[in-house]
């Protein structure tokens, strides 16, 4: 009963603890999402500063483009020719010169047009005056840089031409006869590079007028649009002054929100009815009146508190689990601590009992001492079984590698045997000595491999000396002959020149080459056209043998892992997975190497790097 109650109480204290942290954890994320509002305000702020510089780019660019023209209708103005002109508007050969002048200054300083306008409002010369859409006879009386410059003062204006079609900026400056005004000499310079620019950028652009109108931006379908509606006054004196098309004087659907002192959030929803958010920050351009404003995706801060609040999540829930870990683990020392003192006393009560019973119990403690001596026995065997158990799994790895090292000769051993009955049958006893022969020397390898396995544990004076390359392949494409009769394998193999000695042992290096022949006949089961590509080359002091498939190739892990004993692609009961272990150790030893990756083409192809050797005078077989 006792017992019963202490598990129960342990049981509470463990899941009391359990739950105290996963409150806590709980508590804590709630606060995250609580505060992920301002985060999110933090991180708009950070993006607003950081893009402040791109605003001032802007808008230093827009001043440098203002103050470079500035004074170019003044200058020109005081050319002679123009003055004449307004005096004699008939003078052909004057109005030709003049055109002339104004499209060549028109040229040199990049500007849209150049245009001279009589008292009236009428142009008489232009710098576009070839074009079909020039301004020579229009009247742009109604235009308030021409009135400003009537009057004596510099005329500034944004619009969007009635005759040409093209937003631009016009400065007017008054055209003198001596004191007296005699006409108006007005220039334009559009603003598509600026908006050019911009599109290059993360961030929205736009600049608007003092009635609120957006007549620059970097997203065209902005142009002629207002983030407020516009006041009657402001589109009756747009409409005076035909500043804009009317039609399109539609105002964006906006919701805005005061942000900080620098900075406001703006939502513009399109016809479409997406919803894009932006971080707002403006600048005035006092000399022009105009309002330059840079809309920062606010999606960014967005992402960045998501990241933030998730990550931080994480690290509380992995916080959570170390510690219940660790209070788990704290309980079960205890449980331990509590279980070992009580097993103490229980001893302790043990050993009193036994002390007092031992005066009248001899011969039961000589009973326990043969049953000690029997365990002791026991135990002796059981170690003894143990290392048996030991024996028998490594002699069982050695006939797994025995099973597969003997298979590929003992099924060609077979194949050989069933051609010379049937030769024996055919009454062709060459072919049949042939055939014997071929099981002779297969029975002299199987010997060799024997003796092969043996020697695959490291064993000292391991022999290496200069063997034949060609033979050595000629051998394993004889061995796999059947095999890839039966599977329908061609095989590619390049042509060699002479006679290649490489350092190495005969036996076990056509052993390797007819693992990986063998393997890349495997490999291509599924195709209708089973094809092996057998190519060498030398360079330097060694050789280099490939040997392709055309198969489904490898994946990554599978690459990782192709020399490791006992690791396998094949169907289960088809390979163990030794061949590839066994080739690449035998290859180290006669210190090259064998790689194994994916061809570029389809298929996998593994690539045995050998040393060259000189031909001995006597070349001794393995």
């Amino acid at each position: 009963m006792i017992g019963s109650t202490e598990n129960t109480h342990r049981v509470w204290t463990r899941n009391w603890a359990v739950a105290l942290i996963a409150g806590g954890v709980a508590l804590l994320l709630a606060l995250m999402v609580l505060l992920f509002p301002a985060l999110e305000r933090v991180y708009l702020s950070q993006l607003g500063k950081r893009e402040a510089s791109t605003l001032t780019l802007a808008v230093e660019g827009l001043n440098g483009s203002l103050r470079r023209f500035e004074a170019l209708p003044g200058l020109i103005a005081e050319r002679p020719d123009l003055a004449q002109l307004l005096r004699d508007p008939s003078d052909t050969l004057l109005i030709d010169r003049v055109n002339d002048a104004l499209h060549q200054t028109a040229e040199e300083v990049g500007l849209s047009d150049i245009f001279l306008i009589d008292r009236n409002g009428l142009t008489h010369a232009a710098s576009n005056h070839w074009k079909d859409l020039s301004f020579v006879g229009q009247n742009f009386a109604y235009r308030p840089y021409f009135t400003l410059a009537l009057s004596g003062d510099q005329g500034r204006f944004f619009a969007l031409g009635t005759t040409s079609g093209e937003r631009g900026y016009f400065f007017a400056e008054a055209v003198r006869d001596g004191t007296e005004i005699v006409g108006v000499l007005a220039v334009k310079f559009t603003v598509d590079a600026f908006e050019d620019a911009w599109r290059d950028g993360t961030n929205d652009i736009l600049v608007q007028d003092e009635a609120g109108v957006i007549f620059m931006a970097s997203r065209p379908d902005w142009h002629f649009r207002s983030l407020e509606p516009l006041s009657p006054e402001a589109r009756a004196a747009i409409e005076d002054t035909k500043k804009y098309p009317m039609d399109q004087l539609v105002p964006l659907q906006t919701s805005q929100e005061v942000f900080d002192d620098r900075f406001r959030k703006v939502e513009i929803t399109d016809n479409s009815g997406g919803t894009e958010r932006f971080l707002v920050q403006s600048q005035m351009i006092p000399e022009a009146g105009w309002k330059v404003s840079l809309l920062t995706p606010s999606e960014q801060a967005w992402t960045r508190a998501v990241g933030t609040v998730a990550l931080s999540a994480l690290l509380l829930l992995l916080v959570g689990l170390i510690a219940t870990v660790v209070i788990q683990r704290r309980i079960q020392l205890q449980e331990r601590i509590r279980a070992a003192l009580s097993m103490q006393e229980e001893l302790e009560h043990r050993v009193t009992q036994r002390t007092a019973e031992l005066k009248d119990a001899n011969a039961l403690i000589m009973q326990e001492v043969e049953e000690r001596r029997a365990a002791e026995t026991l135990l002796r065997q059981t170690q003894t079984e143990l290392i048996q158990a030991g024996k028998l799994a490594a002699l069982g790895q050695m006939a797994a590698a025995l099973s597969h090292e003997f298979n590929q000769p003992l099924a060609a051993v077979k194949s050989f045997a069933r051609n010379a009955g049937a030769y024996l049958d055919r009454g062709e006893p060459d072919k049949v000595r042939q055939n014997v022969g071929m099981i002779d020397d297969m029975v002299d390898r199987l010997a060799a491999i024997s003796t092969h396995l043996r020697n695959f544990a490291r064993r000292p004076g391991e022999k290496t000396e200069p063997v034949l390359l060609n033979r050595a392949l000629d051998s394993a494409l004889v061995i796999l002959e059947p095999k890839m009769r039966a599977s329908g394998c061609r095989v590619n193999r390049d042509e060699i020149d002479g006679d290649i000695w490489v350092l190495g042992g005969q036996v076990r290096l056509q052993q390797v080459f007819v693992n990986l022949l063998s393997n890349a006949v495997d490999a291509m089961n599924d195709v209708p056209d089973p094809v092996v590509d057998l190519s060498l080359d030398m360079d330097g002091g060694g050789v280099h043998v490939r040997v392709r498939d055309r198969g489904t190739g490898m994946t990554d892990a599978e690459i990782a892992q192709l020399f490791d004993p006992f690791f396998t692609t094949k169907e289960p009961g088809k390979g163990m997975g030794l061949g590839l272990s066994i080739s690449y150790n035998i290859v180290r030893d006669f210190g090259g190497t064998l790689e194994g990756r994916n061809h570029p083409e389809g298929g996998a192809v593994f690539s045995v790097t050998l040393k060259l050797a000189e031909a001995p005078s006597l070349a001794a077989a393995e």
